[in-house]
């Protein structure tokens, strides 16, 4: 049941544009699978569902492709991330900052005004504060950048 309902959860996803946990919630019952506002969260991080902001100013949920080696760079090197101002900061794993760095130059975040890496601590240069809160606390709830 849970693997037949997160199949359809993805297809769903690539087949409208979801931007809340309710749209999908009801989508979900039209295709006869009634869930609880919890189980839609706990199938959305199982999937390693993200939202993504769309060119509109709004967003949508998608789903990432098979993780690379940028993604696999950054989760193993970042030991802690916090923010101030427009500036987050990310302590790595000693000697593997400028790796962290170049792969998350390679995810080409539109908030990202620039980065800079030493050995163990990447800069990253907001275009805004809250777009620095929000990446602090996106990497916080879910582990991740992306």
């Amino acid at each position: 049941m849970k693997k037949e309902r997160q199949q359809v959860i993805k297809d769903l996803i690539e087949e409208y544009c979801i931007s809340t946990q309710r749209e999908l919630q009801y989508l979900l019952e039209q295709k006869g699978f009634v869930v609880t506002q919890a189980t839609l969260s706990r199938d959305i991080r199982e999937l390693k569902i993200i939202k993504q902001h769309i060119e509109n100013g709004g967003t949508k949920y998608f789903i990432p492709s098979k993780p690379n080696m940028s993604e696999n760079i950054l989760h193993e090197a970042i030991l802690n991330i916090d923010s101030a101002g427009h500036m987050v900061v990310i302590h790595c794993h000693s000697g593997m900052a400028q790796a962290a760095c170049a792969s998350l130059d390679r995810i080409h975040n539109r908030n990202i005004v620039g980065t800079i890496a030493g050995d163990d601590t990447i800069f990253v240069l907001m275009r805004t504060e809250t777009q620095a809160i929000d990446f602090v606390k996106k990497y916080q709830e879910d582990g991740g950048i992306l």
